[in-house]
């Protein structure tokens, strides 16, 4: 039977919240409204769990995205609320899995990673640029929960995102903080 989460009140007069969101080597930094509104579950336990990061990770299947995998933080796994399958530039997505399903050799994680040996991973996302499609060769349609959006800096976020891929993630972390 199907439950209809009961969900937080959410104050109209409430003043907006605001992130920074940064890959905090290369110095570069972009600021992202919380979507209160349409994902208010997922907002607040990001929100009380702030400042969040890890190393940084550029997808190889959703294309314009990089991330962070973190250890779950919230009282309980915010439902699939504001879900989508095809990200747009300035997207911040959230994302659970459960360890088997990031496991496999095929996503390049070394046995060191620091998500290894936990049953649940949260994924925090960032998408850059267009043309994103969350679908795995391995587990098919992958649907995220957006709850936030960058309102200054993607320009510089995304040519840094670029200069990641291009010259590697290692020894770069992503961080998510209060702004």
């Amino acid at each position: 039977m199907f439950r209809t989460p009961v969900l937080p009140t959410y104050d109209r007069g409430m003043t907006d919240r605001f992130i920074e969101v940064s890959l905090d080597k290369r110095g570069v930094s972009c600021t992202a409204k919380l979507l209160d509104d349409r994902a208010p579950i997922t907002c607040n336990a990001v929100w009380d769990a702030l400042p969040l990061g890890g190393d940084v990770y550029h997808a190889k299947y959703a294309r314009n995205e990089i991330y962070t995998l973190l250890a779950p933080f919230a009282p309980e796994e915010p439902p699939l609320e504001n879900p989508t399958i095809t990200p747009i530039p300035g997207d911040l997505c959230y994302f659970t899995f459960s360890d088997t399903q990031l496991g496999t050799k095929s996503y390049g994680y070394e046995s060191r990673a620091a998500h290894q040996g936990r049953a649940t991973v949260v994924d925090l996302a960032l998408f850059y640029e267009r043309n994103n499609l969350l679908i795995n060769g391995d587990a098919g349609w992958v649907p995220g929960i957006v709850w936030g959006s960058v309102v200054d800096g993607l320009d510089r976020m995304a040519d840094a995102c670029q200069d990641l891929w291009r010259a590697g993630a290692l020894g770069e972390s992503l961080t998510f903080r209060r702004a």
